[in-house]
């Protein structure tokens, strides 16, 4: 009874706080003349990433190591499949330009380092201090772009209309210091409670997984990871459903980047030994990131959205993901023909086919613009 408890407290929790941080950072962002893109690539990602950071570098002090690979390789699918996929089932998600030209090429170039740095076995403490320095350069030149960004926009309204900036409604500066607080003390008490929420649900989904004999990297790359992936998919839905699609399609890029950067960086640094990559990871768990992060540069081509068939085929491939997992840790009779034929025709039968879609994509725009 007690661990189901701590699952229902922490899905409530995570609902509860989703709320809070996408309010309060949307306002934030107004506030600083930041556009919502860029908070929820940083504030947002780096915050709800915050349950994945501290599940793993516990895990890897404590010598569990399968643990806490599964939980970042398991979150950064979980994020692009399921959270992308369930958003834009709710709505269909606009996906801005920065995005597709150098966030989502990103978080594909650190997916495939990933492998190359796990194929000696091992991500070491050397390798995890260079991903981590990587994220504060990201995190800098995020924040600078976004400022620069809105000058630009603010200096083409000036040319187009003659005004410094667009008009707005005047506000004491009393005022502005007051809602400014408030809106901090939002993002504070949302980020808390999405921490909390998602360590209740990862403790007593743990108990309940573990009572089931699952071995721990199945349980990284499922349980731990759907759960600490929990504030990302709370987060995600209620930015789609509140109308904050940048910081809904944001979060998710940011938080696979963060992932790799932040918790594989700093979970390698706080390990004696770094961080060993189990042979099923590479062979199977990490080539399955490197495509989901791939296919999302099609996706994200084609009309600068995703629309609700791509959002349902990622949702499928998710679950066509889960069904293999399910048939490694029970080493099925099936198993090895499944995931064949997940990496060797699915999978690139679905980048084809989304090739083809953004040839016709590009073909057509050129086409127009030439009438």
């Amino acid at each position: 009874m007690w661990p189901y408890l701590l699952i229902l407290v922490g899905l409530l929790a995570l609902v509860g706080g989703a709320e809070l941080l996408v309010r309060g950072a949307s306002r934030v962002a107004e506030a600083l003349g930041i556009s919502p893109l860029v908070i929820g690539l940083t504030v947002v990602a780096f915050g709800t990433s915050a349950p994945e950071m501290a599940v793993s570098v516990a895990a890897t002090r404590n010598g569990q190591a399968d643990l806490a690979i599964g939980n970042v390789v398991g979150s950064n699918i979980f994020n692009v499949l399921l959270i992308l996929g369930m958003s834009a089932l709710v709505s269909p998600l606009s996906v801005d330009q920065k995005l597709v030209r150098f966030d989502v090429p990103l978080m594909l170039l650190l997916s495939t380092i990933i492998w190359i740095l796990g194929c000696d076995g091992a991500i070491s403490r050397l390798e995890g201090g260079i991903l981590f320095a990587m994220l504060i350069a990201y995190t800098i030149w995020c924040l600078i772009s976004g400022r620069q960004e809105n000058v630009k926009v603010l200096q083409e309204y000036q040319q187009a209309f003659g005004s410094p900036e667009p008009a707005k409604t005047a506000i004491s500066p009393s005022s502005h210091k007051r809602n400014q607080a408030v809106h901090c003390f939002l993002i504070i008490v949302g980020l808390t409670l999405l921490v909390l929420g998602a360590d209740w649900f990862v403790e007593g989904a743990s108990v309940l997984a573990r009572s089931f004999g699952i071995s721990e990297l199945a349980i990284g790359l499922t349980i731990v990871a759907a759960g600490t992936s929990l504030p990302e998919l709370a987060t995600s839905m209620v930015a789609a459903i509140r109308g904050e699609r940048d910081i809904a399609v944001g979060n998710v890029v940011g938080s696979n980047i963060f992932n790799v950067l932040g918790v594989l960086g700093l979970g390698a640094i706080a390990g004696p030994g770094g961080i060993p990559v189990a042979p099923q990871a590479l062979e199977f768990d990490i080539p399955v990131m490197i495509a989901v992060a791939a296919a999302c540069l099609p996706i994200f081509f084609t009309g600068h959205q995703i629309s609700r068939w791509e959002g349902g085929l990622f949702f499928g491939y998710y679950m066509a993901y889960l069904v293999t997992l399910n048939m490694l840790a029970t080493e099925g009779m099936a198993h090895p023909l499944f995931r064949t034929a997940m990496l060797v025709f699915l999978m690139p039968l679905t980048a084809i086919t989304l090739c083809i879609f953004t040839v016709r994509s590009i073909r057509n725009k050129s086409l127009s613009g030439d009438q």
